[in-house]
């Protein structure tokens, strides 16, 4: 694949945190090469406010992230996506829409932070945490020669970023 903007989209069962978080992440990072989308089978029809709090804090696009449904990206005239990664492993389970254009897939599953149960402070580090893991796996995604790798090449090193356990992703 040659150099050239991509866009990815991350899926996630109700897109109110893990695949919000890295459609922000890439859009923080992407220095015009990456631009990233989020979605879920259900949505929740509203972004978790931790999520929302970590992700300014961080300084991190936070201010029009919205809970979408995937098939606004399966429609007409939805933007053509490059790839798409499921960070939940309910998504990774369901049948997905058929995406126009056939980009490529992975699992990147992270533990659901909405889920803790605890204190605040619990759950605040949970957010932190799955940040954490999505943001390594996109640096080492964004780090990947693209320009040198073949399509085979290409899904081998998605699907071992997507085996990183998530609290250390590196390669």
């Amino acid at each position: 694949m040659r150099d050239r903007r991509y866009n990815i989209l991350f899926l996630c069962t109700g897109n109110s945190a893990r695949s919000i978080l890295a459609e922000s992440i890439v859009n923080h990072l992407g220095a015009g090469r990456f631009t990233g989308f989020s979605a879920g089978s259900q949505p929740k029809g509203q972004v978790h406010a931790y999520a929302l709090d970590l992700l300014s804090g961080l300084g991190f696009p936070a201010a029009n992230m919205h809970s979408k449904s995937w098939d606004v990206f399966a429609a007409a005239g939805a933007p053509h996506m490059d790839f798409v990664f499921t960070v939940c492993d309910n998504a990774a389970g369901e049948a997905c829409p058929v995406w126009p254009g056939q980009p490529m897939t992975a699992h990147w599953g992270v533990p659901d932070p909405a889920a803790i149960e605890g204190n605040e402070l619990d759950k605040r580090a949970a957010f932190r945490e799955a940040f954490t893991a999505l943001e390594n796996r996109i640096r080492i995604f964004m780090s990947l020669p693209f320009a040198s790798l073949d399509r085979m090449a290409l899904q081998q090193r998605l699907d071992a970023i997507g085996r990183q356990p998530p609290s250390s992703a590196a390669a």
